[in-house]
């Protein structure tokens, strides 16, 4: 048996092993030594050619220099990024490649529906040699599905800004303290246009991880209306917490064409988006309940 060239990221990721004709090129991305080494293994006898690589940062210059004809890589591996991360490159760099997960916990097989969106197979550890190279040799007689087109979060949040809305007000509807302030739809909803444009120009330049969120002069009036309209200040923090759930909801149903590699990061900003601009409308609130305190100067 021919012998195993492993590479780990203290070895150069980037050296190309001699091409050999008709035989398969896998990238293998296991943090563990000794499952990449086994795999690696596994892989040469049986007719694979394999370049193994131990971090995302590491996988990510080789998906970028180097073709493959199929990514086998765990989901979750320590320092940034994972194995969404290099699905979402490798079908970049190389659409046509089968793109495999393979994850140490046995209830992502039951939760992979949305990982399968994007990836063409997930594995649960420990994998059965076996099984694991008659799945990778019948995807590759398969070909890949066709490649999926992925959107980012701001694109999503910009075309279903009106259904998340819309998704909102049912909530809102059905929430007995809120609706005890009788208001129009356009009274209810006035304010959402405006915060939904502020977020997804958030999306599209993100602020450095620790920055203050932007200062929103449409979150203050909104804070000031709501209480000349007559909500509590518990009743506008409810809202606030109804529309991150409808968000939420709403990507939750365009799972398949959200680009994963940024989905956390995203999702991150849409939450520090949402509650900044709370804070900045419970502020103007405050102020205002403040001022209406004052004793009437004779």
């Amino acid at each position: 048996m021919e012998k195993l060239v492993v590479m780990t990221a203290e070895s150069n990721p980037t050296a190309v092993r001699n091409e050999q004709p008709g035989k398969p090129r896998v990238l293998l991305v296991d943090d563990n030594d000794s499952v990449r080494d086994s795999l690696g293994l596994i892989m040469e006898y049986n007719d694979f050619e394999v370049i193994a690589v131990a971090s995302v940062k590491d996988a990510l210059q080789v998906i970028t220099t180097q073709n493959f004809d199929v990514l086998l890589t765990d989901l979750h591996m320590p320092g940034a990024g994972d194995g969404l991360t290099l699905v979402s490159a490798m079908r970049h760099s190389n659409p046509h490649a089968v793109t495999i997960i393979f994850s140490g916990y046995p209830e992502m097989k039951e939760a992979a529906a949305a990982i399968l969106m994007q990836a063409d197979e997930i594995l649960v550890k420990p994998l059965d040699p076996r099984t694991l190279v008659e799945t990778i040799r019948e995807r590759l007689r398969r070909g890949v599905k066709s490649v999926r087109s992925v959107e980012n979060v701001a694109n999503i949040l910009e075309r279903e800004t009106q259904s998340t809305i819309q998704d909102w007000l049912l909530r809102v509807e059905l929430e007995p303290q809120i609706i005890t302030v009788p208001l129009s739809y356009k009274e209810r909803s006035g304010h959402l246009p405006q915060m939904f444009s502020d977020l997804v120009s958030r999306l599209r330049h993100p602020l450095p991880l620790g920055t203050r969120a932007l200062v929103s002069p449409a979150a203050a009036r909104h804070g000031l209306v709501r209480r000349q309209q007559g909500y509590t200040a518990a009743m506008i923090v409810e809202e606030s917490r109804m529309l991150q759930v409808s968000i939420f909801q709403t990507l939750q149903n365009n799972l398949p064409h959200v680009d994963f590699s940024l989905l956390l990061v995203d999702v991150m900003a849409i939450a520090d988006e949402v509650d900044s601009q709370l804070a900045q409308a419970m502020a103007a609130y405050i102020s205002e309940s403040e001022i209406d305190e004052l004793p009437i100067q004779g």
